[in-house]
């Protein structure tokens, strides 16, 4: 039997806030789409962060969310796109690059920077 759950997100690059009835057996991007309104999206397969959330309260279960690490989902973000309401939800959308920052900062520019200069003749 499907359960309804309210869901309030705060879309925070908009300025808009969407209080919704979100079904528990559909993705939680796809209900919002299918009443009217309009959240950031890009791949719709859980592999990318555009559609992450910070979730505020409540429970969500994405086992597909594979652009996520165990740690950021720990952390209480989510992918809304593979995302399914367990309980009221309040959530607050994210900047793409924060979230990407946070789970791949420290990857990036820490080895030895080489550059190789090449001229061009006329």
């Amino acid at each position: 039997m499907t359960r309804y759950h309210t869901v309030r997100i705060n879309h925070r690059q908009e300025g808009k806030e969407y209080t919704l009835k979100v079904p528990d057996d559909h993705y939680i991007l796809h209900s919002v789409e299918e009443q009217g309104n309009q959240l950031p999206f890009l791949c719709r397969n859980g592999a990318c962060t555009v559609c992450a959330v910070r979730i505020l309260s409540g429970e969500v279960y994405q086992p597909e969310a594979v652009g996520l690490s165990p740690e950021l989902k720990d952390k209480g973000y989510a992918l809304l796109c593979v995302s399914y309401a367990r309980s009221c939800l309040e959530v607050e959308t994210q900047n793409e690059d924060e979230v990407y920052e946070i789970q791949f900062g420290q990857y990036f520019c820490k080895g030895e920077k080489k550059f190789k200069i090449f001229a061009y003749d006329d």
